[in-house]
């Protein structure tokens, strides 16, 4: 059975983001991540070895890195209200390329960029690098490149702290889940889980406070957004950790930057090696127990 529940006044204000960690319809927009310090810092080069990239030399003679990223995904990339910069796991893991490439917090502009502007941006040289959620997939590789993936996220479940019934969607005959109207995630869910309930709405945030208010028994989407909300919530909301999909997120660059994309590469690889993504990891979408960074370049 399937319910969808909307409003005019939220249909007219998302109508106009069309978001989603995945290119689909929908994507939250209200949670506040637990402040948890200071964030990561990262050390700056002095000196770059980077020849025969033409978006490197761009923004090395411009004194600063155009970078997209989504405002509006809690613990991933959002612009919190009344603050000047967004926040969050893409936003950091941007800071930590950015350093390497010679750039320190101050010289990184971020731009919003939505799911649907993510290659024309890169494209026309709105940004120069895209880190928003961004999955590595053919048809996007025909147009643009990718480095990476810096993290392979999997359609998951959001349940209440205290739920022990559901543990995967194997579990899911007789319960309500909710996700976002026209989404992958609610798809999946109507088409492989014919038992579950299937409640839809615009936002996922719409889903979040259904959960928490016992209307609905799960929310379904990317596991990295998930996460978001958990840590949001982290007395009241836990992710199952049982994922049933593969969503490489890699970084967007310009097609035929071969040079960039190397060095990318190289930089994620060692900031993997050496910990610092795990601390990325833990700062913005929490506990990083059973986590790891994913082998670069093997997309």
């Amino acid at each position: 059975m399937r319910y969808r529940f909307r409003t005019l006044a939220v249909g007219i204000a998302v109508a106009a983001l069309t978001l989603s960690a995945c290119g689909n319809e929908g994507s939250p927009d209200d949670a506040n991540k637990t402040d948890k310090g200071p964030s990561p810092t990262f050390e700056v080069a002095e000196s770059v070895t980077l020849t025969g990239s033409p978006t490197y030399d761009k923004a090395k003679a411009a004194g600063k890195l155009v970078v997209g990223v989504k405002y509006d995904q809690p613990g991933l990339g959002q612009l919190p209200a009344g603050a000047n910069q967004p926040e969050g796991f893409d936003v950091e893991i941007a800071k930590m390329l950015a350093a390497d490439l010679g750039f320190s917090p101050d010289q990184i502009t971020f731009t919003e960029t939505v799911s649907a502007n993510r290659e024309p941006f890169l494209q026309n040289g709105t940004v120069d690098l895209v880190v928003a959620t961004y999955t590595i997939n053919d048809r996007r590789k025909e147009v643009v490149d990718f480095a990476g993936p810096y993290y392979v996220a999997g359609q998951d479940l959001l349940v209440k702290k205290d739920n022990t019934d559901i543990t995967g969607p194997e579990s899911l005959d007789g319960k309500k889940v909710c996700s976002v109207d026209g989404s992958t995630p609610a798809q999946r869910i109507e088409e492989q889980y014919t038992n579950a309930e299937l409640v839809t709405f615009d936002t996922y945030s719409k889903c979040v406070e259904q959960l928490t208010n016992g209307s609905v028994d799960a929310v379904t989407t990317d596991d990295a957004i998930l996460r978001g909300y958990a840590a949001a919530q982290p007395d009241t909301l836990k992710v199952v950790g049982n994922s049933f999909s593969s969503e490489p997120y890699g970084i967007g660059l310009p097609k035929g930057d071969t040079a960039l994309r190397t060095f990318l590469n190289e930089s994620l690889t060692k900031h993997a090696e050496n910990g610092d993504w795990t601390t990325v990891f833990e700062y913005t979408l929490g506990d990083s127990d059973g986590v790891s960074p994913p082998p670069v370049d093997q997309y």
